[in-house]
């Protein structure tokens, strides 16, 4: 979690830490540069490029991710009156799934992170960008609320887009574990308010070694890719940002891969409208 940051407070440090009711909360600050890039700063020294259409420093080493994906920058898009009695409408049953009306695909963000990976390892991360602020209420003169209804619920905006990310059973669930791997890429983008993106996995293996998502692995005779989806999808692999091969109806699939680049993998659902549902991190094939 991040916080805008304050003038007179630093609202990291009045952020829940640690583990809470078996939640591991870990919470960092929203910074603007110098050049008004902005950064999440995470402990560990940990930055990601938050807005990456607005970032202006790609080629300054440091930052470790980048947000291809942010639920604020897709909602600008939305026509206001529109989503408001959309979800108005949907408050009741499944308010979440309102949204897939409006999920369009970061074209822009990933390319720019595509561009960035030819330099440098950037981990892939999305943004719920969650606030709370958005409704209409009633309130007395003490700012009590008398009548009102919230149409942004944490509850709700927590559950759009998650970081899915892979941990060694032999280590604990602490702060250092969970940002190491997140930093190292293990971990991937799936839009669960669509299905649950668990069990998803892109792994790339020789005759020596077997590397998962994040990770390097040489080029050798018998290299291949594998994905596998929970459910029959339209899977995309890419190669330095460039389509290389696609394919419905798949639940696992194997490629051959002859040439060293960057591959990473886009994963869609035609049942429901060709939805983008996941964004895998790379494999850097050396």
């Amino acid at each position: 979690m991040t916080e805008h940051t304050e003038k007179d407070f630093d609202t990291a440090d009045m952020t829940l830490k640690g583990l809470h009711g078996g939640v591991l909360f870990i919470n960092g600050n929203e910074v603007s540069t110098a050049t008004d890039d902005r950064l999440l700063k995470l402990p560990e020294d940990v930055s990601i490029i938050a807005y990456p259409q607005e970032y202006k420093s790609w080629d300054t080493p440091g930052p470790n991710g980048v947000e291809v994906y942010n639920v604020f920058t897709n909602a600008k898009q939305i026509n206001p009156i529109v989503a408001f009695f959309d979800t108005l409408w949907s408050q009741r049953s499944y308010p979440e799934l309102i949204y897939s009306l409006y999920l369009e695909t970061p074209v822009e963000n990933l390319k720019l992170w595509d561009q960035a990976l030819t330099r440098a390892k950037l981990t892939a991360t999305a943004g719920n960008d969650a606030h709370a602020n958005i409704g209409v209420s009633l309130k007395d003169s003490s700012g009590k609320t008398l009548l009102g209804i919230q149409l942004d619920p944490y509850e709700v905006s927590f559950r759009l887009v998650r970081l899915h990310v892979f941990l060694e059973e032999t280590k604990p669930l602490d702060t250092t574990n969970l940002l190491e791997a997140v930093r190292a890429g293990h971990c991937f983008i799936g839009f669960d308010f669509l299905g649950d993106s668990s069990g998803f996995s892109f792994e790339a293996e020789n005759p020596k070694e077997r590397k998962i998502q994040g990770d390097e692995i040489s080029l050798q005779t018998e290299s291949r890719l594998r994905v596998r989806t929970p459910v029959a999808s339209r899977v995309v692999l890419l190669k330095d940002g460039a389509v290389l091969l696609e394919e419905s109806g798949v639940t696992e699939k194997d490629f051959a891969i002859s040439e060293r680049g960057v591959y990473r993998v886009e994963v869609y659902l035609p049942q429901l409208g060709n939805r983008l549902w996941i964004i895998s991190n790379p494999i850097y094939v050396r």
